[in-house]
């Protein structure tokens, strides 16, 4: 993949505000250096979770031949932040803007990519939470999927140009096996965990 500095810098900020913004609305916030394990477990679940989704847009995109790169959104990363000391996180870190002349498939795939790699990012931190003999690992697990999971399904929701919408405008019963999956996982999950 290519990347110019530009990118770099909004892919690192959105990163740590989104990383910030989940640990104040899970952990509350602190100047204490205790406030760093809450961070850091945010920034390698959520954190991680949206950094891969963005990348699987643009490494799709780029595939297709396109040019393709990931612009934060400093405005709604700052919202973040502010509604996370109230306990609620609504997150839109920016986008990966995509220029090229693409079929509405490819532009669907492209999209599907970023829910898609939520789900493999969530299968994989719930077989640590299973898995996990040590309580750290298990928690971090737990939350790890959870928040990938619901990253999956709700970039998956047919409206505001969310990743559905695309999806669904190409194929509807991909959208619809993509959605299904997405939902079961959400709410399966919360029973195994």
């Amino acid at each position: 993949m290519r990347f110019s500095q530009t990118e770099i810098k909004d892919l690192l900020r959105a990163w740590l505000l989104i990383s910030l913004a989940f640990a104040i609305a899970f952990h509350g916030f602190s100047l204490s250096i205790k406030f760093l394990i809450p961070f850091a477990i945010s920034a390698f679940t959520a954190g991680i979770g949206f950094l891969l989704h963005e990348l699987a847009h643009k490494a799709v995109a780029q595939k297709y031949g396109c040019w393709a790169e990931f612009r934060a959104f400093d405005q709604m990363l700052w919202l973040a932040v502010g509604l996370s000391f109230f306990g609620v996180i609504f997150a839109a870190p920016g986008a990966v803007m995509i220029r090229g002349l693409i079929s509405a498939r490819k532009h669907g795939l492209i999209a599907l990519a970023g829910p898609a790699t939520n789900i493999v990012l969530g299968l994989g931190f719930l077989a640590v939470a299973v898995l996990s003999p040590a309580q750290l690992m298990m928690q971090t697990g737990a939350l790890g999927a959870r928040i990938n999971f619901w990253l999956g399904l709700f970039n998956m929701l047919p409206f505001m140009g969310l990743d559905g919408t695309k999806v669904l405008l190409w194929n509807k019963t991909v959208y619809a096996l993509a959605l299904i999956l997405s939902i079961i996982l959400v709410f399966g999950s919360s029973w195994i965990i």
